[in-house]
């Protein structure tokens, strides 16, 4: 067997129809993982399934009943081997102009949909053992400016992650997380578009250097980080943040 196979490997990976999730999809369909998607983008869900290996539900993972019934039935007939949260969503401002309404949505999304998948999960890995795999990011450790809402979820995420790790490596459960910094995915583009209409070339350049390295990440970088941490040449590795930046924390600071 090659190091870091995921050959007879269940593993569900929210968010997994675009960006980072689709590549971490991907990626480990090809190390032999069977992958189920639970994604809220129907025609996503579409596109990833075409791959062998890859299937896919439709989900709110801010909803806990929607995402336990989904998951249960996974666990029915395959277990689960692998839980990565990954769906998440972005908001800029800061603590003015953050209202109640924006406030309430990343929290339902990025912290209660990481613990939805969690606690789902957590029930069917405690009598085999298992791994968790949280998407926190870089403004989980460090202040980025218009980032309020988004550092307060993925801050939980760091803590959440850290607190599962405690509770149950017991069983044999692992918990780790990573933290991306800037990477290059639909999204970015579609933000500056959005944002930046006529200077897409100029901000995609000016965000790209935020990074020491000189350059955005590239999901199936995140995706590598992933599959490493998720298999069992892993197995010694609990309870850490992963940070996959660029420098971005510690040369910037």
């Amino acid at each position: 067997m090659s190091r870091f196979s995921l050959s007879g490997k269940t593993a569900i990976i929210t968010g997994g129809g675009s960006g980072i999730g689709k590549a971490m999809a991907l990626a480990f369909a090809e190390s032999g993982a069977k992958v189920h998607v639970l994604d809220s983008n129907k025609e996503a869900i579409e596109e990833v399934t075409q791959v062998n290996g890859i299937e896919g539900q439709r989900c709110d993972v801010s909803n806990q009943n929607e995402m336990k019934q989904i998951i249960d039935q996974i666990a029915s007939s395959k277990g689960v081997d692998i839980m990565i949260n990954n769906a998440g969503i972005a908001h800029i401002g800061n603590l003015e102009n953050t209202s109640e309404e924006d406030l309430d949505k990343i929290y339902a999304v990025n912290v209660k949909g990481v613990y939805n998948g969690m606690k789902a999960a957590i029930s069917h890995m405690k009598s085999r053992g298992g791994v968790i795999l949280n998407l926190a990011s870089v403004a989980s450790s460090v202040g980025i400016s218009d980032r309020f809402a988004y550092s307060m979820s993925k801050g939980a995420v760091l803590t959440m992650t850290l607190s599962v790790a405690k509770d149950y490596v017991k069983d044999n459960i692992r918990c780790n997380c990573i933290s991306p910094g800037r990477v290059h995915t639909p999204f970015v583009d579609g933000f500056i578009a959005k944002n930046y209409p006529g200077k897409e070339a100029e901000m995609f350049e000016k965000l790209s250097a935020t990074q020491p390295i000189g350059r955005m990440g590239k999901p199936e970088e995140i995706a590598n980080l992933a599959i490493f941490l998720c298999s069992d040449e892993a197995a010694f590795i609990t309870g850490t943040d992963y940070p996959i930046d660029g420098g971005f924390i510690k040369l910037n600071t």
